[in-house]
């Protein structure tokens, strides 16, 4: 089972590649993996039948107890197969549904299995937090899906709705799931069952599960988003909403009723909740012309059913469940896949236009009739076995004096009416013969022959609910040990003489009469309700309503939330971080009792030399009119800490600020263009009283807490043992390049992820029409390989070529530079970049590589090929920038953190924890001794991605702004660059 799951988890990624080589022919590997699952879990029936449950585990989070356990008893079993077998039968049919050829097709085919493997995990998993993964997983799979037509609104609309409400219920169902498993100590589902919790923690937890199992099942008031989902293709309306995705709910309420359905508020809410939602959607369908929707309103209606049913809790009742279960899963899924081909071939789903096809299509028609029958439960499919036998355990526990039982009883008679009735107008709406205002027989639809595959899953799905029919006898000593697990009866109600069992036949019994009044009630019903359209609303708001309300509200209150906190002033921002900085460490100085301050004057005479000169640069800063000469001034206080860091042991340290502090000085140079070149033109410095008051109180705050954290101390540092830990367990002598790849490798991920954020959001705001990166395209016009010399370059209508007697332009040291304009070139800067450049990137990948042992390191040799970069940038502009650069900054960006990641993963398949390294020594005849850490790998990571963070900037604050510029001065200015 667990190497069945992880196919599910590796087949989907290579799905797309496979469509784009043999289109919708792909589907026939795709759903060989379901196949296999479903064989398996076939093979596995005698073991389960006999009680031999399989099961297999994999520790996954230690710490937490958390699993990944799979366990296949006969709920988890029979669930197994529906959603396997139905899901190989879809993915054939997808191979005629797309047939021709769709754009997204192979991304649809991958999520598509992958939702299969989901489920699969969801029904097997015996790990309540798992599920819970699981759950969350589906979710979004089926959002993709749903969201498959993106370029139509109402898809896109359709998605999101089914997201949001069935997160929601995850989310809800999530804190239920921690306060069972906190209150019981396990998350093993098995364990669970076997030795329930009880108590008042428990039965709260369960109301909030059941309002995830609800949602995800689409019982009122969540009912509203699976009509709304039928905005997606037919096989993921046939697969998520008929066996699939609707099923996990129903499956967590079936798992726990046997245990925990005496619960004081289980029979309340599913009895209600789901007698409410079958009469409400049964007779929403009747309204319906759409074909489509008249199955999803029968879905949602079939669903209040199986909530019902399987909610209630006893073992008889159980016992027809899970028969209604696995007709309900053939029935309907048969039936969307008819309106898939009825779709396909004659591209309207409407019943006014439909008409005649039943003639033309006898076997399609063939297998809707039969599908409808058991759906509405006749005679002898396996609809009419389930149905039976929930009416007559209903009716014992009715009888007996269980009002819920009456609630159930009634309210099932009622649904199964109005199920025969729009079953009937399914089957007239589809392939009757129709006829016109004037009583004359309207023209028969045309309808191109589909092929026989096309049709073959339906009938194959219709076919199995006469199989299982007559098959009842083995199905009830297949479900037996599942319905075995609840009591026989609720309390105060005494037992049957004998246990229920699924059967075709048990007589003229009175659930039989209440079957067949049921079927000839709905007949009446659909011969009295009008054929047409019925657009009159019974009340005057929907739940589609009071969903939009809803998120009509949730943006009003953003909205002015957002206008309240965000008012778009920097200094207030600041300002108000600050001032909670200044409370919450201040309370906390004043509250933490008695001071120690060790204090020295100096540890160091360079202190004495430094610590003036960066006091007096800020103090001039505050006072400094323009803005390039405050920038300036504060970084002097930042070089004043790299002669710090320098005299104090810290050379690494020292060289990373200083290499920082130069690409902010480049970043706030590029960004000091496009600002007044003075501060206050525009908008004054307000309030500088309490300017300086906020300052020096973060000033006072922040030196009182440096004092008291040093003076604090009771217990040797840890970073006295750093050195030798960074030996012994990274093997590397540079003990802060090893902290930072190795042993604290978790936070530098999280750096660079932060990272790369930044770099986003930087270019999101200067792109303001689009992302793309487009520099590297600059360099289209400029000469390459032989001509990219010194010889100066001209441009003519023929192109660029080198510069002959005749012309008088400037030599060219760069390629780039040649598109500059001539005041704003410099010969001497270009040489001295062209000499320096490659030397510059020799030193950067030799801080990398040395960085281990040495000062260096991925973020310094980063940042000094960002700085070959940055002059490369200054001396020829966004040109040469583009030549030096020809690649996406965000490729460097995510190849860099998918190195970083890597190497956190791979160490997972080796046993071991995350980001753990590993060390290489060999000798070698003429370099001698070589060592090498794994960790090495992810300072690479590191260093591609700090150097596309530099060019990301450089791109967007840099050739974007010029381009920007360039593009609102006069069409003759275009010619050069800035």
């Amino acid at each position: 089972m667990l190497l069945i799951l992880g196919a599910f988890a590796i087949v989907p990624l290579l799905l797309p590649w496979l469509v784009g080589r043999v289109g919708a022919r792909a589907f026939y590997v795709a759903a060989v993996l379901p196949a296999v699952a479903f064989v398996h879990a076939v093979l596995q029936t005698p073991d389960v039948m006999a009680g031999d449950i399989p099961f297999q585990s994999l520790t996954w989070i230690r710490p937490l107890g958390i699993d990944l356990s799979m366990r296949m008893d006969t709920l988890s079993w029979l669930m197994t197969l529906i959603v396997t077998g139905v899901g190989a039968l879809v993915m054939l049919y997808c191979r005629w549904y797309f047939q021709g050829g769709r754009e997204g097709v192979g991304q649809f085919s991958a999520v598509l299995l992958a939702f299969a493997g989901a489920m699969y995990g969801l029904v097997l998993t015996d790990d309540l937090v798992v599920l819970v993964m699981f759950w969350e997983v589906t979710s979004v799979l089926s959002y993709l899906l749903i969201g498959y037509y993106n370029r139509r609104a109402a898809s896109r609309r359709a998605a999101l709705q089914a997201l949001l409400v069935t997160t929601l219920g995850g989310l809800v169902m999530l804190i239920g799931v921690v306060l069972i498993v906190v209150d019981a100590g396990t998350s093993s589902i098995s364990q669970l069952l076997t030795a329930p919790p009880t108590g008042a923690v428990i039965d709260a937890a369960l109301v909030l599960v059941l309002v995830g199992a609800l949602s995800k099942s689409a019982i009122f008031p969540f009912h509203f988003w699976l009509p709304g989902a039928m905005a997606a293709p037919t096989p993921v309306s046939a697969y998520l909403h008929a066996a699939a995705m609707v099923k996990a709910g129903i499956y967590l309420i079936a798992r726990l009723a046997p245990v925990f359905a005496l619960s004081p508020a289980w029979r309340p809410i599913v009895i209600a909740l789901g007698v409410f939602t079958m009469l409400l959607a049964g007779f929403q369908a009747l309204r319906e012309t759409d074909l489509k929707r008249v199955l999803a309103f029968g879905t949602v209606s079939q669903l209040g059913m199986l909530t019902v049913v399987l909610g209630y809790g006893t073992r008889d009742v159980a016992l027809a469940g899970l028969a209604l279960l696995l007709s309900h899963a053939l029935f309907k899924s048969a039936l969307f896949l008819v309106v898939g081909v009825i779709d396909h071939q004659v591209s309207t789903r409407d019943i006014g236009d439909l008409s005649g096809i039943g003639r033309k299509a006898p076997a399609l028609a063939g297998a809707s009739i039969v599908a409808v029958a058991s759906m509405a439960g006749v005679i002898p499919t396996i609809g009419f076995v389930a149905k039976e036998g929930v009416l007559a355990s209903l009716l014992h526990e009715a009888t007996g004096g269980e009002v819920w039982a009456w609630v159930a009883l009634i309210g099932i008679v009622v649904g199964s009416a109005l199920t025969m009735a729009y079953g009937l107008r399914f089957v007239w709406g589809a392939f009757w013969t129709k006829k016109e205002a004037d009583g004359s027989r309207r023209e028969p639809t045309e309808w191109p022959r589909p092929s026989a595959g096309f049709v073959a899953a339906p009938v194959v799905l219709a076919a199995l609910t006469l199989v299982a029919g007559a098959f009842a006898g083995w199905l009830d000593g297949a479900f037996a040990p599942y319905a075995d697990l609840a009591p026989e009866s609720s309390p105060g109600i005494p037992a049957p003489e004998h246990p229920a069992h699924l059967a075709l036949w048990h007589g003229l019994e009175p659930a039989l009469w209440i079957s067949l009044s049921t079927l000839a009630v709905g007949a009446v019903v659909f011969w009295v309700m009008p054929r047409g359209a019925w657009n009159r609303r019974m009340l005057p708001f929907s739940a589609a309503d009071g969903y939009n309300l809803v998120l009509r509200a949730v943006a009003k209150v953003s909205v002015a939330v957002t206008s309240f906190t965000q008012r778009g002033s920097l200094p207030v921002y600041v300002g108000t971080i600050f001032v909670v900085l200044v409370a919450a460490e201040g309370t906390a100085l004043i509250a933490g009792g008695a001071w120690q301050a060790q204090l020295a004057a100096y540890q160091n005479p360079m202190q004495l030399f430094a610590a003036p000169i960066m006091i007096a640069a800020g103090l001039i800063a505050v006072r400094a009119r323009k803005r390039y000469t405050g920038v300036v001034l504060v970084s002097v206080t930042g070089l004043g800490m790299v002669v710090l860091f320098a005299t104090s042991g810290a050379p690494d340290l020292a060289l990373t600020q200083i290499l920082v502090e130069t690409v902010t000085l480049v970043a706030f140079a590029l960004v000091l263009r496009r600002i007044p070149s003075r501060m206050g033109d525009h908008n004054a410095s307000v309030w500088p009283v309490a300017r300086a008051v906020l300052a020096g109180a973060v000033g006072a705050t922040m030196a009182a807490v440096a004092i008291v954290a040093t003076s604090a101390r009771v217990d040797a540092p840890i970073s006295t043992e750093w050195t030798d830990l960074a030996y012994e367990l990274g093997h590397g002598r540079n003990t802060v390049n090893v902290a930072l790849v190795d042993m604290r490798g978790w936070d530098t991920m999280g750096e660079l992820s932060v990272l790369i954020l930044a770099a986003t959001g930087v270019a999101s705001l200067v792109f303001v029409t689009h992302r793309a990166d487009t520099l590297p395209t600059l360099t289209a016009p400029l000469p390459l390989s032989g001509l990219r010399s010194r010889v100066p370059l001209v441009e003519t209508a023929e192109g660029v070529r080198p510069r002959g007697r005749g012309d008088s332009r400037q030599q060219a040291w760069l390629v780039g530079g040649q598109r500059v304009s001539p005041e704003s070139r410099s010969i001497i800067l270009e040489v001295i970049v062209r000499i320096l450049f490659h030397t510059i990137i020799v030193v950067s990948l030799y801080l990398l590589f040395a960085g281990h042992n040495l000062p260096g390191g991925g973020f310094a040799g980063g940042l000094v090929a960002g700085m070959a970069l940055v002059m490369r940038y200054v001396a020829g502009g966004r040109f040469e920038l583009g030549a030096a650069a020809p690649t996406d900054a965000g490729r460097l960006l995510g190849v860099g953190m998918t190195i970083a990641v890597a190497c956190a993963i791979v160490p997972l398949l080796f046993g071991v924890a995350p980001l753990t390294s590993a060390f290489f020594e060999v000798e070698v005849a003429v370099l001698g001794h070589i060592e090498f850490v794994t960790s090495t790998i992810f300072d690479i990571g590191v260093y591609l991605v700090v150097i596309g963070l530099v060019l990301d900037v450089l791109r967007s604050l840099g050739a974007e702004v010029d381009r920007q510029r360039l593009a609102s001065t006069s069409p003759a200015a275009r010619g050069v660059s800035v």
